[in-house]
């Protein structure tokens, strides 16, 4: 019977640490999978519009990358450049010019590695900043062409 009762409070000792150490719940994600196709696929459609090579990157509102493409010729180093101003536009949610402007001006403060010349848009669901889209290989003002064709599928 000692054995038995022991059992139990064992198992009522580890279930409530157990209970007790679960994650809360995640929050429901914004930027689903889907939408990140719809925005990379404006996107991309934007730079073949132009015969521009570049790499585009969709990242969701904590900054994780959720699509990536590099089109053929887009330079290696188009990657880091599109993925520091998507950290920029998840960072400020604003687009990477007007960062740029803001902290030119002194109106912003500076964010670590951030990129402060266009083409990080940010994606908006409403008023809700949901995720950034980010273009780097050509001009750019082109880029931003580019980020604002994918973002603006959003509505």
């Amino acid at each position: 019977m000692t054995n038995l009762l022991l059992a139990s409070v064992v198992a009522l000792i580890v279930g409530s640490s157990v209970s007790g150490a679960q994650a809360p719940a995640a929050p429901p994600q914004a930027l689903t999978y889907e939408m990140a196709v719809q925005v990379m696929d404006a996107a991309e459609a934007e730079a073949r519009k132009n015969k521009w090579n570049v790499t585009i990157v969709v990242t969701d509102a904590a900054g994780v990358p959720v699509l990536l493409r590099r089109l053929t010729g887009a330079s290696p180093r188009s990657f880091e450049i599109a993925s520091r101003k998507a950290a920029t536009v998840v960072a400020t949610k604003l687009t990477t010019a007007i960062y740029g402007e803001q902290l030119k001006a002194g109106t912003a403060k500076e964010v670590p590695n951030g990129i402060t010349f266009a083409g990080g848009v940010p994606i908006m669901r409403g008023s809700e900043f949901i995720g950034a889209v980010a273009t780097s290989g050509v001009q750019a003002i082109q880029d931003e062409q580019i980020s604002k064709a994918g973002a603006g599928v959003i509505k």
